[in-house]
């Protein structure tokens, strides 16, 4: 004789339920958790690229800063050589006016260059931009 089947009561049918709920959640809040993990450490990789990409500009920026300083400091060389030539260069012509006038022989004395209407050889002073990567901490 085959043995009978006894029904499953409801209340083993709900506990099987509810015990099939309970996995079924804890793996999802499982999967949950390991996306939230990628996802920070995604995050955690793209805040390491962006500090070294800041480190990398702060870095271009000193080096331009300080090239520019560099530049500057030899076109104010190159300014004050300018002008003391430029001053020669009117006494020396004086000195030929003179000594044409003097002797009576005409010189060619050949003009000096109006500095105004060549305005990026005037001798300014110059302000530096100061700019370091500091200023761009937070």
């Amino acid at each position: 004789m085959a043995p009978k089947q006894q029904p499953t009561s409801p209340v083993s049918e709900n506990d099987e339920r509810l015990r099939k709920r309970k996995l079924s959640n804890r793996e999802s809040a499982r999967r949950s958790r390991m996306r939230k993990q990628q996802h920070l450490d995604e995050l955690i990789k793209q805040e390491n690229q962006i500090v070294e990409e800041n480190k990398k500009v702060k870095q271009m920026i000193d080096n331009t800063t300080q090239l520019y300083i560099k530049f500057e400091s030899e076109n104010n060389v190159l300014r004050a050589q300018m002008a003391e030539l430029t001053d020669r260069l009117q006494s020396l012509n004086s000195v030929i006016q003179i000594a044409s006038e003097v002797s009576g022989l005409a010189f060619d004395i050949p003009d000096i260059p109006d500095t105004l209407l060549e305005p990026w050889l005037l001798p300014y002073p110059v302000q530096p931009i100061s700019a370091s990567a500091d200023m761009f901490q937070y």
